[in-house]
C-alpha cells in the first residue's frame, strides 16, 4: 500500500512539472512595442541560402531583399516569396557575415573585419566589377554585425569579440564614413555598456556576443540581435540600453539578419537548424 502511495505521488508531480513546463513554453516572449515577436509571417530560403547570415534593403524599398550567405562572396537580389533569385559574385569564398545598402554601394563584411564595396548597378552582373576592399579599417577582433545610414552616409561595425572577455565586459564598434566613390575612412567609435544588459535581464553571468544590428527608421533605436545570448537589445540612438527581450530559441534558431523597411516592419533571419530550411521572420509593424 504504501509503495502504491509512493508512486501516486511520484506520478502528480511528474504530470506537474510536466504541465507547468507545457504551460510555460505557452506563454507569449515579451516584444517590443509596435511589434509581436510571437506572431510572425515565414518566408523558407532556398538551399543556396541555407546559411544566410545577413539581411539587407536599399532605402527600406521592401521589393527587393539583398542577403549573402556566410562561406560565399556572393550577393543574393530576391522578392521575398519570389523563387527567382539573381546572384551577384564579388569575391574568393570568405566568412562573410552582414551586408548592407548605402548610396547605391552595397558593403560586405567578412568577419575578419575586412570590408568590401561595390555599386549597386553591378548586381546586373554575375560578377561584379569596380570593387574596392579594405582591411585595415577595424581593430582585431570578429565581426558580425553591419549597418549603414543614408542621410549621415555613416557605416556602423558592431564587433562580436574584441577584447578579452575575462577582463573586460565590453561592447562596441566602428563608425565609418563613405563617399561618394564608395570608400570608407574611420569616423569615430560607439560602445555599448554590457553592464546595462546585465542589470536590465537581471543576469551577471551574459558575455554579450552581438550578431547583427539595425536602426529603427522612426524612433531611431538600435536593435541589436545576439544569436549566441538568443536576446534582442534595443538601445537608444546614443547607444543607451532601454529593453533586453529574450527570443524564443524553437523560434530564433539562429538569428544572424536583421533589417526594417520603410513601412517599419522587422525582419529577422535565421540560419538553418539541424533539420530545417533557413528562414526569413516578417514582423508587420503596428503602431497600436
Amino acid at each position: 500500500m504504501e509503495n502504491n502511495y509512493t508512486c501516486f505521488i511520484i506520478f502528480f508531480l511528474c504530470t506537474l512539472v510536466a504541465s507547468s513546463s507545457c504551460e510555460s513554453q505557452r506563454q507569449p516572449y515579451a516584444s517590443p512595442p509596435g511589434y509581436n515577436l510571437n506572431d510572425p509571417k515565414r518566408f523558407n530560403m532556398p538551399n543556396a541560402l541555407r546559411e544566410i547570415s545577413g539581411i539587407a534593403f536599399n532605402q527600406g524599398t521592401s521589393d527587393t531583399l539583398y542577403a549573402e550567405q556566410d562561406e560565399e562572396g556572393k550577393v543574393f537580389r530576391f522578392r521575398l516569396g519570389d523563387a527567382n533569385m539573381q546572384v551577384t559574385r564579388f569575391g574568393k569564398k570568405g566568412d562573410f557575415e552582414d551586408i548592407s545598402v548605402i548610396n547605391n554601394f552595397i558593403i560586405m563584411l567578412r568577419s575578419d573585419g575586412v570590408l568590401f564595396t561595390f555599386p549597386l548597378s553591378e548586381m546586373r552582373k554575375k560578377e561584379a566589377d569596380n570593387v574596392k576592399i579594405f582591411e585595415d579599417l577595424l581593430p582585431d577582433g570578429e565581426y558580425e554585425g553591419l549597418a549603414s545610414d543614408d542621410m549621415s552616409h555613416k557605416v556602423y561595425v558592431l564587433c562580436k569579440h574584441c577584447r578579452d572577455e575575462k577582463t573586460s565586459k565590453w561592447g562596441g564598434g566602428t563608425i565609418l564614413q563613405m563617399d561618394a566613390a564608395g570608400v570608407l575612412t574611420p569616423a569615430g567609435n560607439f560602445e555599448l555598456d554590457i553592464k546595462e544588459i546585465d542589470a536590465i535581464s537581471h543576469s551577471r553571468k551574459i558575455n554579450f556576443h552581438p550578431s547583427a544590428l539595425a536602426q529603427n527608421p522612426l524612433t531611431k533605436e538600435w536593435f541589436i540581435l545576439s544569436s549566441v545570448n538568443k536576446m534582442l537589445v534595443v538601445a537608444d540612438q546614443n547607444w543607451k540600453v532601454k529593453s533586453v527581450y529574450p527570443l524564443n530559441p524553437s523560434l530564433f534558431v539562429q538569428p544572424e539578419g536583421i533589417a526594417f523597411d520603410r513601412q517599419l516592419n522587422l525582419y529577422i533571419s535565421n540560419e538553418r537548424g539541424l533539420s530545417s530550411a533557413a528562414i526569413i521572420l516578417l514582423f508587420a509593424y503596428n503602431k497600436n
